[in-house]
């Protein structure tokens, strides 16, 4: 087994697994402070330019709780919907601090968004018609589809010939022709190459060519290369993290570069979810049944994917631990075993024929690196209910941050 343990790294502060599940229920989602913060400093810290900003993109995660700590560290963010910006507002967010990055967005969600005194961007020549009737002489953004995407899966590259985002380059006389038939102002343009990369030359190469677009763009305020930092997932078998250092430092010199070229001082930003929150959650769950289906072994739990859609989504890894008596299950005793949920679909599989410890029921299981797209992802399919949010706050005391759906949270919405 693998020496990595969260409990050795004190990641459950002054309690563990199995108080937390008995005292707020399992499934539970458990997140950690520190790490939280310290994800945060370090993309802070990505690039030596004065005037570069970090813009969290919430999408990720956007409990409350959450929200506050990472604007305590001076992080901005970018919002998808009307939700997330009233989220982010409740949270202490104020509206120069918010970005909204629509796609395919309603008259009545952009209105909403300009009526906010929110910067948008658009992602389509007709979002910008749209813009320009709600709001003529209004700031706006473009995102720009450069030519090429980076990602895990094909479902999160979102750049390139096969998305459906961004405005291809080429049609930069017709961004121009509408921006003059509103009086509008093109002030910045943003970009998402796509999720989970772990070597810098993809984005290199993205920022690269996103700054080739803006030269033909004169006063812009900002550039945005976008976000889709990688985390290790597989830190059980050693994998090594993105290289944020060698990264900001090629980063660091294309900006000076090229603003010395432009011929003024513009800010850049990033738009980091996954990198922000991921590794800063651990979800919870109890082994409720275990039994043998041919020469499968079935180890279930109550983890199901209306909890975590990622590995039904994505066929994504998460690294596992189990727990029992307050240690981690460890030692030279292992066994194939698939790790489900408790939803009635065949695909509800967290981990398939995973080498595990010699697991029992009543154990209890730890999802790592579940902060990104998570509870983000969460439903109540199967009218499951929606687990609880703890924080571990920095001094390792528990704190609830979302309580645990009831059942008549199910009737909540009905006449």
């Amino acid at each position: 087994m693998s020496q990595y343990d969260l409990i050795s790294t004190g990641f459950y502060g002054n309690t563990t697994p199995e108080e937390l599940v008995q005292k707020y229920g399992s499934p539970l989602y458990v997140y950690n402070e520190a790490v939280l913060r310290e994800r945060c400093k370090e993309m802070r810290n990505l690039v030596s330019c004065p005037n570069f900003k970090v813009q969290y993109s919430a999408k990720a995660n956007s409990n409350k709780e959450l929200l506050k700590i990472i604007r305590s560290e001076g992080l901005h963010t970018d919002a998808m919907s009307p939700g997330e910006i009233f989220i982010m507002l409740q949270s202490g967010y104020h509206p120069e601090e918010i970005f909204f990055v629509a796609n395919n967005a309603s008259e009545e969600e952009m209105q909403y968004v300009i009526d906010a005194g929110i910067l948008v961007s658009v992602d389509s020549l007709s979002q910008l018609q749209m813009y320009g009737r709600l709001n003529p002489g209004g700031r706006v953004a473009v995102r720009i589809n450069a030519g090429a995407g980076v990602g895990h899966h094909e479902k999160v590259i979102t750049a390139g010939k096969k998305t459906k985002f961004g405005v291809n380059a080429d049609l930069i006389p017709e961004i121009k022709q509408i921006a003059e038939q509103y009086k509008l102002r093109i002030v910045g343009l943003n970009q998402h190459l796509g999720s989970l990369f772990m070597e810098p030359d993809g984005y290199i190469a993205g920022a690269q060519a996103l700054l080739s677009v803006a030269e033909q763009f004169e006063n812009l305020e900002f550039v945005d290369f976008g976000g889709g930092f990688g985390i290790p997932y597989r830190k059980h078998s050693g994998e090594q993290r993105l290289d944020l250092e060698a990264l900001g430092s090629e980063l660091s010199a294309i900006v000076q570069d090229w603003t010395a070229q432009y011929g003024q001082d513009i800010a850049f930003h990033t738009e980091p979810g996954r990198y922000i929150v991921a590794e800063s959650s651990v979800l919870l769950g109890k082994v409720n049944a275990i039994k043998h289906n041919g020469t499968t072994k079935f180890v279930g739990t109550d983890v199901g994917f209306n909890v975590l859609a990622r590995p039904v989504m994505y066929d994504s890894w998460h690294d596992l631990e189990f727990y029992r008596n307050g240690s981690r299950l460890d030692g030279y005793q292992l066994e194939l075993a698939t790790i489900t949920g408790n939803i009635c679909e065949s695909g509800d599989i967290i981990a398939k024929d995973r080498e595990v410890p010699i697991i029992e029921e009543g154990d209890i299981c730890g999802i790592l690196d579940t902060g990104a797209y998570g509870f983000a992802m969460s439903s109540n399919y199967n009218n499951r209910l929606r687990p609880a949010e703890v924080l571990i706050r920095t001094d390792g005391s528990p704190e609830l941050i979302r309580r645990r759906d009831t059942l008549e949270d199910l009737l909540r919405n009905y006449e």
